[in-house]
C-alpha cells in the first residue's frame, strides 16, 4: 500500500498515511464520539463526546504505528533494510526490501509487534486503573479502556496463524526452522491465510444476512483483503525461489540510452520517444552523472502546452527514489526492492558507471522461462 502523505520520520523510518486512513479515523472517531459515548455516559456536551472520540482514535493510530515501528526497528537490527512504514485503511504495514536472514531473524521481526501491542494493553489498562482511583470523569477512563481492549482484540486477532498477519509469520518461521525450506514455509503460512480469510468471508456474509448492521461486511472485507495478500506473498515466493542464484547482472538490459535531463519533455518525445522502441530512460546532469529515470507515464502526466518549456529533470524520477543495484546484486533482493519503485524499474551501476537497467518486465520474462523450463525437466526424467 503506497503512502500518500509523508508525515515524517520516527527511529530513522519514514512514515507515511495512505489516504484510506481517513475512512477508519474518521469511522472510528465518529462512532465513538456519536454512539458509543454518549450511550454511556448521557447529557454530557456534545464537544466533549467530540473530544473522546478524536483522543481515541489519535491513540490508536499511534498505537498501531508503535507495533509497525517495533518491527521496522527489529528488522534493522536483523540486517534487513526498511523502506518505510504506511498507515492505512486496514491498520499499518512496515515495508521491508528484504527478507530475513535465518529462522530466528524472521521470528524476531514477526513476533516484536505483538509484543509491543500487549505492552500497550498493559499500559492503557494501568492508566485505566489510576483515573478511577482519581475519581476521573467517566469518559476518560472509558476513552482508555476502549484503548485497552481494542489492542488486545487486535494483537489476539493478529496473532491468528495465517499470512499476512503476524502470527502467519511466526508460523513461517517455525516451518522454516523445522524443514529449513523458507520457500515451503511461506507457502504453508500461505494457504493458512487463505483459508483463515475464507473462513472470515463466510463468517462475514452470514453475520450481514442474520444479524443486524453491516458489522458482517467489514468481517467479509478484511477477510478478502487476507485472502488477497495471502495468495500474493504465495505467489512473490514462488518467483524468488525461480530466481535463485540469478542475479541483477542476468537480467539487465545492458547499456541503456540515456537523456540529457536539461532537455525539453516536447524534445525528448520527438527524439526518443518517437524514435526508440524503449519506454524508459535514465537522466543525467550537467556534469554526466546519473540523475534520475524518465518514463512514458511520467511524461503522459505532463500537459501537451507545457512540454516546451518544462525540463526532462522535473518530471523524471529523481535519483533517490530509484533502486540503484550492482550487478552481482542477488535477484531475489532486486524484486523486493523494485516493488517499491512507483517505476518498477532499477539502474545497474558499478563504481559510478551506469551498466545497465533492469525492468519488471525482464523479471517476469524470466520467470516465465523458468516456468517453460521446469516441466520440460520433469518429463525428461
Amino acid at each position: 500500500m503506497n503512502e500518500t502523505v509523508r508525515l515524517g520520520s520516527l527511529a530513522g523510518v519514514r512514515i507515511g498515511v495512505n489516504w484510506t486512513v481517513l475512512v477508519i479515523f474518521t469511522l472510528i472517531a465518529v462512532v465513538l464520539a456519536t454512539a458509543q459515548f454518549p450511550q454511556q455516559f448521557p447529557d454530557l456536551a456534545g464537544g466533549v463526546y467530540a473530544a473522546a472520540g478524536l483522543v481515541a482514535a489519535i491513540l490508536f493510530f499511534a498505537s498501531l504505528l508503535a507495533h509497525e515501528l517495533a518491527h521496522a526497528i527489529v528488522a534493522r537490527r536483523n540486517g534487513v533494510d526498511v523502506d518505510g512504514i504506511t498507515l492505512w485503511l486496514f491498520g499499518g504495514v512496515a515495508r521491508l526490501s528484504g527478507d530475513a536472514p535465518d529462522p530466528g531473524a524472521d521470528m524476531r521481526i514477526s513476533g516484536v509487534g505483538p509484543l509491543v501491542s500487549l505492552l500497550l494493553v498493559g499500559v492503557f489498562w494501568v492508566l485505566t486503573s489510576v483515573l478511577v482511583i482519581l475519581d476521573a470523569p467517566g469518559i476518560a477512563v472509558a476513552v482508555f479502556g476502549w484503548l485497552a481492549a481494542i489492542n488486545l482484540l487486535l494483537t489476539v486477532f493478529n496473532l491468528a496463524p495465517a499470512a499476512p498477519l503476524d502470527g502467519g509469520r511466526l508460523l513461517r518461521s517455525l516451518v522454516w526452522r523445522r524443514t529449513g525450506d523458507r520457500l515451503r514455509a511461506t507457502e504453508v503460512a500461505s494457504r493458512a491465510g487463505q483459508v483463515f480469510g475464507f473462513l472470515l468471508v463466510a463468517l462475514g456474509l452470514l453475520g450481514f444476512v442474520f444479524l443486524p448492521g453491516i458489522g458482517g461486511l467489514w468481517l467479509a472485507l478484511i477477510g478478502g483483503f487476507i485472502m488477497a495478500a495471502a495468495g500474493a506473498e504465495a505467489q512473490h515466493a514462488r518467483a524468488q525461489g525461480s530466481l535463485e542464484g540469478v542475479t541483477a547482472g542476468d537480467l539487465m538490459t545492458p547499456s541503456p540510452l540515456t537523456v540529457d535531463g536539461s532537455l525539453s519533455v516536447s524534445n525528448f518525445v520527438e527524439g526518443y520517444v518517437f524514435q526508440t522502441p524503449h519506454s524508459a530512460f535514465p537522466t543525467l546532469d550537467q556534469r554526466g552523472r546519473l540523475s534520475g529515470l524518465i518514463t512514458l507515464n511520467r511524461v503522459k502526466q505532463v500537459p501537451p502546452a507545457e512540454r516546451g518549456h518544462m525540463p526532462v529533470s522535473e518530471v523524471a524520477c529523481p535519483i533517490d527514489e530509484v533502486p540503484v543495484v550492482s550487478a552481482d546484486e542477488l535477484a531475489t533482493d532486486l524484486l523486493t526492492r523494485m516493488t517499491g519503485c512507483p517505476d518498477g524499474r532499477a539502474l545497474v551501476v558499478e563504481d559510478g558507471r551506469l551498466l545497465g537497467m533492469v525492468s519488471s518486465r525482464d523479471v517476469m520474462g524470466h520467470l516465465e522461462r523458468m516456468e517453460l523450463r521446469e516441466p520440460q525437466s520433469a518429463g525428461s526424467r
